[in-house]
Parts: C-alpha cells; sequence; structure tokens
C-alpha cells in the first residue's frame, strides 16, 4: 500500500475538504482527488462520503484512520532517529580534569567539538583536586596519575613539561641564577603541602626545598598570577607559562620535569556514541597540541 497515498487520506479525513487538505499538503486538490481514487481502488471500498460540505469518512474510512495514524507516528519516530544520527552523537559528557590543563588548554578546544556536535553537552569540571570515577563524579577524567582499580578503560593521553620560571621583572631585581645553590637566595611559590591532591606535583623536592615561600595556593593559576606580579619563583606547565613574554625559565637544563595525563572512562560507557566521540576528539585535540603542552 502506498504511503503517499494514506497521507492524503490522512489530510482529508482531518480537513474534511478536498480544498483544505491540498493547501496542507501543498498541491492541487485534483491531486488530492486522484490520490484518494487511488487509495479507494487499493483497498476495494469508498473511504468517503461525498457530500455538499466536503468529505465524510464511510464505515471503511474509520476503521482505517487509527491504523493510519499509527504509520504516521511510526515514520515520524524513524525520521526523528533518522535525523539525530545524521547530527551525530547527542546527551552530555562530564569531563573532570585538572584546573590548569582544562582551563588553559582543553576550554579553547571544545568549542570545536560543540561545533561538530550541536547534540551533545560538556559539562567541564577544571578543579584543583582529583575527580573520581569511582564516585560517578565525572564520565571521563583525565588525571596525573593512572587509575589502578576498577573496571575502566585507560589510556595515556600525553606527558607534558613543567619548568621553574621567574617574571621578567623579578629576576632583574634579584641575585642571578646560575646554579642550584643561588636558589637559597630567593622566594618561592607553591601548592599547600597538606592539600596536594597527588604526589606527582611534589616537584620542588626534587629541586629544592625552601626555607619559606611567599605564597602558597591550591590553584596553579593563582600560583601563575603571582609568577607574573613578581612574588617569587614556580613550577608551572608549559602549557601555561611558556607562551607568556613576562616569564622566563630559569636553569632550564636542570629545572624541567615531566608529567603524564592519562584519560579514563568506566568500561560499561566504552560504546556509547557520545562517550567516543568525546574520547577521539579528546585524544586527538591533544595530539595535535604536542608542540605547546609537550616542547622538546
Amino acid at each position: 500500500m502506498d504511503w503517499n497515498n494514506l497521507r492524503y487520506f490522512l489530510e482529508l479525513a482531518r480537513t474534511g475538504t478536498l480544498v483544505n487538505a491540498a493547501r496542507r499538503l501543498e498541491v492541487d486538490h485534483t491531486t488530492v482527488a486522484r490520490r484518494l481514487q487511488a487509495l479507494e481502488k487499493e483497498v476495494g471500498t469508498p473511504l468517503f462520503a461525498r457530500e455538499a460540505g466536503g468529505h465524510r469518512l464511510t464505515e471503511a474510512g474509520r476503521q482505517l484512520l487509527p491504523q493510519v495514524e499509527a504509520m504516521e507516528a511510526a515514520v515520524a519516530q524513524v525520521e526523528r532517529a533518522s535525523l539525530s544520527a545524521a547530527e551525530g552523537p547527542s546527551g552530555q559528557v562530564r569531563l573532570g580534569t585538572t584546573e590548569g590543563f582544562g582551563t588553559v588548554v582543553l576550554a579553547p578546544q571544545l568549542a570545536r567539538l560543540s561545533r561538530q556536535y550541536p547534540a551533545l553537552s560538556i559539562d567541564l569540571l577544571a578543579l584543583p583536586r582529583l575527580v573520581h570515577l569511582s564516585r560517578r563524579e565525572a564520565d571521563i577524567v583525565i588525571s596525573l596519575e593512572r587509575p589502578k582499580r576498577g573496571p575502566v578503560v585507560v589510556t595515556k593521553l600525553t606527558d607534558y613539561v613543567l619548568q621553574l620560571y621567574g617574571s621578567r621583572d623579578y629576576l632583574a631585581r634579584q641575585p642571578a641564577i646560575e646554579s642550584r645553590d643561588d636558589l637559597r637566595s630567593h622566594t618561592f611559590i607553591s601548592y599547600v603541602d597538606d592539600l596536594l591532591f597527588t604526589k606527582e606535583l611534589q616537584l620542588l623536592d626534587e629541586l629544592y626545598r625552601p626555607e619559606r615561600f611567599a605564597l602558597r595556593s591550591t590553584s596553579i593559576l593563582t600560583q601563575y598570577e603571582a609568577v607574573k606580579a613578581g612574588a617569587g619563583l614556580a613550577v608551572l606547565p608549559a602549557f601555561v607559562a611558556a607562551r607568556d613574554p613576562a616569564l622566563v625559565p630559569v636553569l632550564p637544563g636542570q629545572a624541567r620535569f615531566t608529567r603524564t595525563f592519562w584519560m579514563s572512562m568506566p568500561a560499561e560507557a566504552k560504546h556509547q556514541a557520545r562517550m567516543q566521540a568525546t574520547w577521539a576528539f579528546l585524544r586527538d585535540t591533544v595530539q595535535g597540541l604536542q608542540d605547546w603542552i609537550n616542547p622538546s
């Protein structure tokens, strides 16, 4: 049975006249009459009684109407599914990562993901603490420590470089730094020890343990702003500091560190389209930013 003929039947049943049905269907009223004749010939019985005021359903037409309405609903559902597939993945993905990486590197890039998949919504949790998959705080987590337990999918996202930095103004006012011993006469900016969320960031211990700090903060972006203001020296990610002309690497041959970002998600979610799209986007995007994140 021709679905197009059934569409014409449905509009005529709803509007009651050939002219109104034709207007709704954006065709000539003779086309509606021709389609109706073809359908009635196909089913072998009149579906409408012709009256002076229009067309009224016969008993056969009333019995056919709910079946055609059900077909219309099924077609609409298929069309919506096809449209959704054409638009790409949809739904929400919550992404947890460290404050600096999320704010400086990922946030500007995620605009491209939104343009690529308009039906996808990202919650970016860029926090100076661990974000836990096990507590369902996020769907995808980028962390400095590789998850060791639980049914999770894990991949190495990237290495990244950190370096000791100072502002040009600060270094011009202070004694020159040519070796680690020269660091004794300088002030430092770092994390608050008892609030440090991962041992991977205990970097100064590998270089020099200061006697005092000019400022400590749980936020790497706060530390960066304090270094810019000339408050002292700090170990900062290259992706935060290297492009700032106000900052200078200190002891580049000795005060350089490498750490690793790991990306993980629950194994049960790995087949979801929205997770696959976000995972692939993050992996490919970060690979394209290696000169910035992990400079040689």
